[in-house]
């Protein structure tokens, strides 16, 4: 199975070039530039890391911001998206990605682990990651994956918003976001639900409004945003409804686009392929002008600045993004 000949330096080049200056960063905390990112007028793009090499790659590709997603970050770890990770799991692969890159990190808490007392105690801990924010979605737990072809039971809207407000309470800083996110579309529960739903969460305090939606094209996104009367920034990840239009999202307002399984898909796609190569032809010789060289891992890593001596973290963000 020999694979396509993409110019691997090329595009590597390509990547390091578009590297993000961190002078737009510098002194702005994580939280600052999430909000900033999501109160613009203009559609911004979060991009799904499962852990600190991909965090990087996104950001050298140029996205502002970075999605730790449950799916994905169980499925690096070989586990369904089940909450069959526990929440201190998470946070323990999370706490990479926040040392590695300066943009922030919004990660995906799933349903919140529990109640509201372990929510506020997930989000303290959060806090101390680095993470700029964290999303909770208002099914039961455990959760299944929203793609999963199951019954998904939603959460009980009163739980919910105690959840909410759990997190606001316990956030270490006034920058620090939670977005709720609303699974009623997935679950068959229809529009009017959704919209309640949406209403009582703004009501609740929570800074952005995930609108979730699995069919094929994105009618219900739209007719959500044409009935939706509240304030606060609506985010949608659009992997089913991936052949939508761009401008279609900006014409509806929404503030931001996560694409929030692609890195691990496109990782998986393309190890498959490496893997298959080098097992027919009992070689690496076709593979080596590929793939990424070790000297592109080694960059990557700012293995030169620990040979130049003893250098902080904060200088190597600033030196590797």
């Amino acid at each position: 199975m020999p694979l396509e000949d993409n110019s691997a330096t090329n595009r590597w080049n390509t990547l390091t070039d578009n590297s993000i200056k961190t002078s737009e960063t510098v002194g702005i905390s994580v939280g600052k530039q999430l909000r900033a990112l999501l109160d613009s007028k203009d559609l911004s793009f979060i991009m799904e890391a499962h852990n600190a090499m991909a965090a990087k790659l996104a950001v050298d590709a140029g996205f502002k911001a970075v999605w730790a997603s449950g799916l994905t970050l169980s499925a690096s770890m070989g586990l369904r998206d089940a909450n069959e990770l526990t929440w201190t799991d998470v946070l323990n692969l999370v706490d990479p990605i926040t040392d590695f890159v300066d943009r922030p990190v919004l990660l995906d808490a799933d349903s919140g682990y529990g109640d509201f007392n372990i929510f506020g105690r997930f989000v303290r801990k959060a806090c101390e990651t680095g993470v700029a924010g964290v999303c909770i979605e208002d099914k039961a737990f455990p959760k299944r994956n929203s793609f999963a072809n199951t019954r998904h039971q939603l959460a009980d809207i009163a739980d919910f918003t105690s959840m909410i407000m759990a997190a606001k309470d316990n956030q270490k800083t006034d920058d620090f976001c939670v977005v709720a996110r609303t699974e009623a579309l997935v679950a068959g529960a229809g529009l009017p639900e959704a919209l309640e739903r949406a209403n009582r969460y703004e009501a609740a305090g929570a800074d952005a409004l995930f609108v979730h939606s699995k069919q094929k094209t994105a009618f219900e996104i739209e007719a959500f945003c044409d009935s939706w009367t509240g304030t606060i920034p609506i985010i949608i990840a659009p992997t089913t409804y991936s052949g939508t239009p761009t401008d279609v999202f900006e014409r509806l307002g929404i503030s931001a686009v996560i694409w929030a399984n692609h890195g691990l898909r496109a990782a998986m796609t393309s190890m498959a392929s490496a893997y298959q190569t080098i097992f027919d032809e009992r070689s690496v010789s076709a593979l080596e002008p590929l793939i990424a060289s070790v000297e592109d891992i080694l960059s990557l890593t700012d293995t030169e600045g620990l040979l130049k001596g003893p250098v902080s973290l904060a200088s190597r963000k600033r030196h590797s993004g």
